[in-house]
């Protein structure tokens, strides 16, 4: 990350920037296809008063990048949503630092909480499973409306509705704070589960597989919600559900 960038927590002193990062957040998901959740400058104003949000700028000001958090089922469950960049900041290693210190903010707020993403970028997903994220089916995410909600200005919401919320585009990724908490072995603490260790050296060592799992599971979703209904192939099913449990 460039030097002179400085992530930190949002204040109500950044509110101006808030409609900047609205509209930034529109065009990405227009350039990608892909949708993530329309948010109001107003929105994101009300996380920079309640300190739930992350900001990056330069150190003259110039607005850099942006995360905040929402808290669901009473904070059980908590997602750190709408990571945006600025075009002209894009692949200088700021977005790892935005979701490391919203991460780092997450479990200061909310030390119990589960918390979770859905994401289509392969980036994300790596920085993720960096944090101690795992891959899990929609299932384990929140059942709070008000999250699922948030999906209908998405381009993709005909998919995940015809697949009753079960599965669409997006990958869902989970840290689980009760599986990280550090066992005993011989009086000496272990800083990782076996199974976490598992999954972070699975995900770090097979990047290009999981990013053709990715794609696949595009093509599949894709093509079974063009076809209709009771149309798509068992055997499509099959792979896509092997893949995706891996």
């Amino acid at each position: 990350m460039e030097p002179n960038i400085i992530v930190r927590e949002a204040t109500p002193d950044d509110k101006p920037y808030a409609e900047t990062i609205t509209e930034e957040m529109a065009e990405s998901a227009k350039a990608r296809g892909t949708g993530i959740a329309k948010r109001s400058p107003e929105y994101i104003q009300s996380k920079m008063d309640e300190g739930k949000a992350v900001i990056a700028l330069t150190a003259d000001g110039t607005w850099v990048g942006f995360c905040y958090i929402e808290a669901w089922e009473h904070g059980k469950y908590v997602a750190n949503s709408g990571l945006i960049v600025s075009p002209s900041f894009r692949k200088s290693g700021v977005a790892r630092e935005i979701k490391r210190k919203v991460f780092e903010l997450s479990r200061k707020r909310y030390p119990d909480a589960k918390i979770f993403g859905l994401t289509t970028g392969l980036a994300v997903m790596k920085i993720n499973s960096d944090l101690g994220y795992e891959p899990v089916t929609y299932s384990e995410l929140t059942t709070d409306e008000e999250f699922w909600k948030g999906c209908r200005s998405c381009v993709n919401y005909d998919i995940l509705m015809s697949k009753e919320r079960k599965n669409c585009l997006c990958t869902a990724m989970l840290f689980n704070p009760a599986e990280q908490k550090s066992p005993q072995v011989n009086g000496h603490a272990v800083t990782e589960t076996v199974n976490h260790h598992h999954h972070r050296r699975v995900m770090a060592e097979n990047l290009t597989l999981f990013d053709r799992w990715v794609h696949f599971k595009q093509f599949v979703l894709l093509k079974g919600w063009r076809k209709k209904e009771g149309e798509s192939t068992d055997k499509g099913k099959s792979v896509l559900s092997f893949l995706f449990f891996w």
